[in-house]
């Protein structure tokens, strides 16, 4: 009992107390996340719970996007993944009809993009909707009498 510090008890107290106060945020965040791309891999037409399973949730997303299931192991590979990983992601906005602005957000704001993704009124399109070939914006009021903003307008 000589060696006892009767302070070191309180400084541990202290690093467990702020080790709780930030993984209490950071599971309701996962928990967000989750239930976002559950949502999302069900508009794909795919099972919800594929998500939470590693390497099988990374198979599915590419049937999601369309690309072969050898990708898989380009995701292994350090530095090669980083490329597979967002251009990935790109297919997947693309496949619910977004540009590369929400590729961007689900890139670094994954945990805001993802619940949007899948709460929101998207539509899954098909596999990277043919690399967004028919992308354009749409007139939410009046989809039949559609204008492109970027045309002069017809008389």
């Amino acid at each position: 009992m000589q060696d006892y510090d009767p302070n070191s008890t309180g400084a541990v107290a202290a690093v467990m107390a702020v080790f709780a106060a930030m993984l209490i945020p950071i599971i309701i965040i996962w928990v967000i996340v989750i239930a976002g791309q559950w949502k999302v891999y069900a508009k794909a037409g795919k099972p919800g719970w594929a998500c939470i399973i590693p390497i099988y949730n990374l198979i599915v997303m590419l049937e999601i996007v369309g690309k072969p299931i050898w990708w898989i192991f380009l995701f292994l590979i350090p530095c090669v993944n980083i490329i597979f990983v967002i251009w990935t992601l790109n297919l997947v906005s693309k496949s619910f009809g977004q540009s590369e602005g929400f590729t961007l957000g689900l890139i670094f704001l994954g945990f805001i993009f993802w619940p949007i993704l899948g709460f929101g009124n998207y539509q899954y399109l098909g596999p990277s909707a043919a690399e967004a070939g028919g992308l354009r914006p749409r007139d939410p009021f009046n989809s039949t009498n559609y204008q492109d903003p970027n045309q002069p307008p017809q008389a």
